[in-house]
């Protein structure tokens, strides 16, 4: 990363059109996730929810580990009426918006004493809504722009995500107790201020209907879609059967062949990695706000340190974790960000034997951003960097969906496992789970091509071979 910043002019490349709209669209997709996770878990517990009950709910997040099932769609597939008018990125991108501002809108007049099962629906749809989003975002930052401005993307996408988790965070808290009541529950503050975040989605939606397509060559991947079907044909198929079949082979079949293929016997051990390196935060994450409603905290006194010191740790990990990562080799950033998080974990035990304490709030608060932010930026750079541009769409979504999907099972056990041991032990317990990710990192790094981009184990391979190669049938 850090040789592309250097090419694009220092600072300079952070003012650069593309890498701004990529800030705002960063925003647009972090903004959903927390109203259908730690958000709607104070929202649920404020309204006498019980824990068990808030950890199963969190699985309605269950959508952002199961993305890279239609992700071959978005990838290849024209949306009707909108890709025609916008391009494909954008028409998907665009869908995808309409429905979350219109599932916000349902979850703003659902009430969960009494419409539970309504507000599961229309958070469920937002979930979707938001992979999918997720989904045609990532695509379109890889494919916006050369490498020279690849890392300048990230970061800012990381920026406008991390912001818009601290509007969806603390912006919602805030607004749920300025439209009704601070220590007290009232559905109408909960109300307008879902009102207020589906506004606050226009910020992407507008985005996406100002930016430009982005210029894609698919020839290779079309020839090999053709010669595939003329096979079929050849064979005796249908022209419909074969024209199905060659889709489906090149949308969901070549970029899984293609991973598998560019780094061989490595490739389950990275997909391991993914799968289990956010496993402590996004535990731990569900029951975060509950603890904070179950210490005493009122909704100001939350939204208040998070929007103060939340976003200044924020934007010093994103910033410090961009510097990490490229004066360093990325593994071990992400082995500073796995340790980051389990002692952050273990902060929050101390915090439940301390009890209600502004200034460990404060601590709290402040180590949970700024670990995320380092560790997010470590990442994002290692999951790009084994993505190849011509499955952008397909490939990302299957890293990001393994990411989460192992995590957020596990998390909707946590009201329980807290309602059996308590949150210090709970706390904890979220702390070691993370430790068999340093494992992982450690052997991974030991095989330097297979977290550098060459599948036969060169440490001086180039990092960004993988992401231009295809595979053929």
């Amino acid at each position: 990363m850090a040789h592309s910043i250097d090419n694009a002019q220092g600072w300079r490349v952070y003012l650069e059109k593309k890498v701004l709209i990529m800030l705002a669209l960063g925003f647009s997709s972090g903004l959903p996730l927390l109203l259908v996770f730690g958000t709607l878990s104070f929202w649920l517990r404020e309204a006498g929810v019980s824990r068990t009950d808030i950890g199963f709910f969190s699985w309605v997040a269950l959508a952002y580990g199961f993305k890279w099932m239609w992700s071959p769609l978005i990838d290849r597939f024209p949306i009707p009426v909108l890709s025609s008018l916008l391009g494909r990125r954008r028409g998907w991108m665009v869908f995808s918006q309409l429905l979350i501002i219109g599932s916000l809108i349902g979850m703003a007049v659902s009430n969960p004493q009494v419409d539970l099962v309504q507000l599961a629906i229309f958070a469920l749809i937002v979930a979707f809504s938001s992979a999918s989003q997720d989904i045609v975002i990532d695509a379109y930052r890889i494919e916006l722009a050369s490498e020279r401005l690849q890392a300048a993307l990230a970061a800012a996408y990381m920026t406008g995500y991390r912001l818009a988790m601290i509007m969806a965070g603390a912006g919602a808290l805030a607004f749920a107790a300025w439209f009704g009541s601070n220590s007290e529950y009232d559905p109408n503050g909960w109300k307008y201020a879902y009102f207020i975040m589906a506004s606050l989605m226009l910020i992407g939606l507008i985005t996406a209907l100002c930016i430009h397509e982005p210029t894609i060559d698919s020839t290779e991947i079309d020839q090999i879609e053709n010669d595939y079907k003329q096979r079929l044909l050849d064979k005796g198929y249908s022209p419909q059967m074969a024209r199905f079949a060659a889709w489906a082979y090149t949308a969901a079949v070549m970029p899984f062949l293609d991973f598998f293929s560019r780094y061989g016997k490595h490739a389950l051990l990275i997909l391991a990695l993914i799968s289990c390196y956010r496993i402590s935060d996004v535990v731990m994450g569900v029951m975060a706000n509950a603890f904070y409603v179950d210490m005493g905290f009122s909704k100001t006194e939350v939204a208040s340190v998070s929007k103060v010191y939340g976003v200044i740790m924020t934007l010093l990990g994103a910033g410090l974790g961009g510097i990490l990562v490229s004066k360093y080799n990325t593994m071990r950033i992400l082995a500073l960000g796995a340790i980051l998080a389990a002692c952050t974990n273990l902060a929050f035990m101390l915090f439940s034997y301390i009890g209600n304490s502004l200034p460990m709030l404060t601590l709290v608060i402040s180590l949970d951003n700024l670990s995320a932010g380092i560790a997010t930026a470590a990442f994002i750079t290692f999951m790009s960097s084994l993505t190849n541009v011509a499955f952008s769409a397909t490939q990302y979504a299957l890293f990001s969906s393994i990411m989460l999907l192992f995590p957020k099972f596990i998390a909707g056990f946590s009201g329980l496992y807290v309602d059996m041991f308590g949150y210090n032990i709970f706390f904890l317990s979220t702390a070691l789970i993370g430790l068999p990710v340093l494992a992982l990192i450690y052997i991974l790094n030991q095989r330097h091509g297979a977290i550098n981009g060459d599948p036969n184990g060169n440490p001086n391979g180039d990092p960004d071979h993988s992401s231009k190669t295809t595979s053929k049938p």
